[in-house]
């Protein structure tokens, strides 16, 4: 199955400049939007307390929300599970114990619906929370000096470096885009954006690949008209795959409920910013690191004696 009815040749390399401005543009203000706005850390990282309730018929959430805000508790409500499960975080609370604010809860849930039932309460600490948010952190390091090992071995120089910037785009955008909705960044973000540099490796290493092919077979040609070329000939296989994973995501974010909210919406930008980084960051900044068609080819070593004796 192909995307395209036709070969395409879209001139690439020739308006690369005007992305690399966009990618500039997007990079600059995610940054921004982490240092000023900062990122709404959920209580993985913040510490607090998780009530978890079972209700005998799914409950208005809306209606939950706004008995709890009445009652003066500033927390999230969301379904997890079924319908009939609600979860509540809370913020710590240096003055009050984790089975006073589950008690709580279920007093106001209880004049909602009297047949609610507590099902658990856990109380995260604040030094655990800092815990959690720390090895996230390493997580990410790791992950991205592992992906620079790996390329660095795998490709060119010239090559590794467009995959290791393009690696690095992506998850700055998404940590842009929950700076900017302030949308609860928790672990399961975290390991969204895992997920999102890993699956925007992929397609760099596939169109890499074909660049390094077409270099050794189509030597007269220029390394632009070959990464263009290389491009084009897996942009349908690019486009279907990131198609249909989106569709599946686009799904989990309408239907999932809010427990999978903040993963599939970081996968969703993660995406889209992932397909664009692989045709248009990755091998156009190599092409503009001075990628040359002899840095693709592959050398053999020979003894003089046998050079001396070519024709």
């Amino acid at each position: 199955m192909e995307f395209f009815h036709k070969a395409t040749r879209f001139p690439f390399m020739n308006t690369r400049k005007v992305w690399y401005g966009l990618s500039a543009v997007l990079i600059v203000a995610s940054l921004a939007l982490v240092a000023i706005r900062g990122l709404n850390l959920g209580v993985d990282f913040t510490g607090g307390v998780t009530v978890e309730t079972n209700f005998p018929q799914a409950p208005n959430i809306d209606q939950l929300r706004a008995a709890l805000a009445k009652a003066g508790i500033d927390g999230q409500v969301q379904a997890f599970g079924s319908s009939r499960d609600i979860l509540v975080r809370l913020p710590p609370d240096p003055n009050a114990k984790g089975d006073q604010i589950g008690a709580h809860i279920m007093e106001v849930f209880s004049a909602v619906d009297g047949g609610v039932k507590l099902q658990s309460t856990e109380v995260v600490g604040p030094q655990v929370g800092q815990e959690l948010f720390v090895k996230g952190a390493w997580a990410l390091v790791a992950t991205l000096v592992l992906i620079a090992i790996y390329v660095l071995l795998r490709f060119t120089f010239k090559l590794a470096m467009g995959a290791i910037f393009a690696v690095l785009h992506d998850p700055i955008c998404v940590m842009g885009f929950f700076a900017l909705t302030q949308m609860t960044f928790d672990l399961t973000a975290i390991s969204a954006i895992l997920a999102v540099i890993g699956y925007s490796l992929n397609d760099t290493v596939i169109v890499f690949d074909r660049v390094r092919e077409r270099a050794r077979v189509a030597r007269r040609l220029s390394i632009a008209h070959v990464i263009d070329e290389s491009i084009n000939q897996t942009l349908s296989r690019t486009l279907m795959t990131k198609l249909v994973t989106l569709l599946v995501v686009l799904a989990l974010l309408i239907f999932g409920g809010e427990t999978l909210h903040g993963f599939s919406a970081a996968l969703v930008i993660g995406i889209i910013a992932g397909t664009y980084s692989s045709i248009y960051i990755s091998a156009a900044l190599a092409l503009d690191f001075g990628l040359q068609t002899d840095d693709l080819m592959e050398r053999k070593l020979t003894k003089p004696e046998e050079v001396d004796g070519l024709p």
